[in-house]
């Protein structure tokens, strides 16, 4: 199985005023294989948000390396960093950050431009994704006419518009009830393994994180696997 990525050696502190320095992270390292679905749990405040941040080339750490698809990107420029991020990585956050103006087909169609796709195959690809969470029949709506769950599956299917290697999710499902949550949730697992992406997903819901393939826990700056029964 091939490494997605690899964290190695990750730091990152923070100053906070005049007491000083917080470390957020100390000398993290994780492998995420092609294909893998893993579960990152953490309490509030532990660093998740900074971990996936680095992961996904948003934020640079202090020290480490950070490998995607087997390249170091450790002193890559900017513009080299945002072509990785843009190709490989695709980002889902707690709110949706739909684009207000735009319909939920043409908030999947927009991404792919960035990357030279044409509006035609664009437009395809947004109705597949579309199809394959439910919501064909609200491709032409916008994010204001949709529930809160439609609106996140909305953003489940931009994140995988550019088909990336790899999905980073900072609680996907924590402003939903939990029933929706559920349901919605259960659409993210059958979209990332029918597209055989690898997935890092952030979650305090502890039922969620058992259906993955395993979870890891942040804290104190470290990364401690969490044995399942």
């Amino acid at each position: 199985m091939s490494e997605a990525l690899r964290l190695s050696g990750i730091s990152k502190t923070y100053k906070k005023g005049k007491p000083g320095e917080v470390c957020v992270l100390s000398d993290v390292n994780f492998t995420l294989q092609a294909g893998e679905l893993v579960g990152l749990v953490a309490p509030s405040g532990a660093g998740k948000s900074t971990l996936l941040h680095i992961a996904g080339l948003l934020d640079t750490p202090d020290s480490g390396t950070v490998i995607v698809g087997g390249q170091d990107t450790s002193g890559k420029p900017d513009r080299e960093r945002t072509r990785i991020r843009r190709q490989d990585i695709g980002f889902i956050y707690q709110f949706h950050h739909l684009l207000a103006e735009f319909t939920a087909a043409e908030n999947i169609t927009l991404p792919q431009f960035a990357n030279g796709v044409s509006k035609r195959v664009a437009e395809k690809h947004a109705q597949q994704l579309l199809a394959s969470v439910g919501l064909t029949d609200r491709a032409s709506h916008r994010p204001a006419e949709l529930s809160g769950g439609e609106q996140q599956r909305v953003a489940f299917c931009r994140a995988l518009a550019n088909s990336p290697r790899i999905l980073l999710a900072d609680e996907p499902t924590g402003n939903l009830d939990p029933a929706t949550s559920d349901t919605v949730f259960s659409a993210l697992m059958e979209l990332v393994r029918s597209t055989g992406l690898s997935a890092l997903i952030a979650t305090h819901n502890m039922e969620l994180a058992k259906r993955m393939d395993r979870i890891v826990r942040l804290e104190d700056g470290q990364l401690v696997e969490i044995e399942q029964p």
